[in-house]
């Protein structure tokens, strides 16, 4: 019972922290609302829980072969990251308007995960310290007690956004909030240049 709660607790510490997808899911929450976020959280839990899996199935070992592979996925998430940081920095803050146009896309959701070099670490940490050469049933037990974990994180930063979303009715108010999300991204993606270098 002890592995589980330590698989537990490290899903949970990887999954509610700040991090770029927590950071797309809390503007997606106030722009358009819980409910139609939550293909967001569908499309990111499965996109990592995928990952996880791979990973623990010896998708790691091709990543140690070529650290260029893993440097290239670190310095695309980067400019992904950053893309999207300057995507919200323009924004006209007109959420109202463009909101069926807008909403969150699952598969969006699961790229961006791919593409996030905190979900690489976590699934490669993860796998190396709980499952190694465990063996295939407990890589299935840690992507299990993963996914609804990282499910219901993510879904916390939707919730947390969709609350704040009464505060963003004005235009010049939703402009400062997204260049507020653009700069909890760009810093993001630096921690984890600095991090990945």
């Amino acid at each position: 019972m002890t592995i589980y709660f330590s698989m537990a607790a490290f899903a949970l510490a990887t999954s509610i922290t700040p991090g770029p997808v927590n950071i797309v899911a809390f503007a997606n929450g106030a722009q358009v609302g819980f409910y139609a976020s939550l293909r967001h959280v569908t499309g990111a839990t499965v996109g990592f829980t995928l990952l996880l899996i791979l990973v623990g199935l010896g998708l790691n070992q091709i990543l140690i072969r070529w650290p260029g592979l893993t440097a290239a996925i670190l310095w695309a998430g980067v400019l992904f990251l950053l893309y999207m940081a300057y995507q919200l920095a323009v924004d006209s803050g007109q959420w109202q308007q463009d909101q069926h146009t807008k909403r969150p896309s699952y598969w969006y959701g699961a790229g961006l995960q791919w593409l996030n070099p905190k979900a690489w670490l976590a699934a490669t940490a993860g796998m190396g310290a709980f499952v190694g050469d465990s063996g295939e049933g407990l890589l299935w037990q840690f992507a299990l007690i993963y996914f609804v974990i990282c499910y219901a994180s993510v879904a916390i930063w939707v919730c947390a956004g969709s609350m704040l979303s009464r505060f963003l009715q004005r235009a010049h108010i939703v402009r400062y909030f997204n260049r507020l999300m653009a700069l909890l991204l760009v810093l993001s993606a630096s921690y984890l240049v600095v991090e990945g270098v």
